[in-house]
């Protein structure tokens, strides 16, 4: 008999508590670190899953080993974008 591994999904307001403690502190020095740092706890392999997510849609990236947020959604960068002069 043929056996499957059921894989933990992250439920949204996880997803988001992830985003908002990365956002917060602009840089952990490791997964490991923010993983213990977070709120509440999940396990690690849900975690991951969701860091996966967060670098695959351009939220994060990894300068070494540290977690770095890099989505766009600063509103004096959006202010900056939105008045800017576009070249032709």
């Amino acid at each position: 008999m043929a056996t499957t591994q059921v894989l933990h999904e992250p439920r949204l307001d996880t997803v988001l508590m992830v985003e908002r403690a990365i956002k917060e502190s602009e840089t952990y020095p490791s997964k490991r670190q923010l993983w213990k740092s977070l709120p509440r706890k999940m396990q690690y392999q849900t975690f991951l899953r969701i860091i996966d997510y967060l670098e695959s849609s351009n939220k994060i990236l990894f300068h070494g080993r540290s977690i770095v947020w890099v989505f766009p959604d600063n509103p004096k960068l959006k202010k900056l974008i939105e008045g800017s002069v576009r070249l032709k």
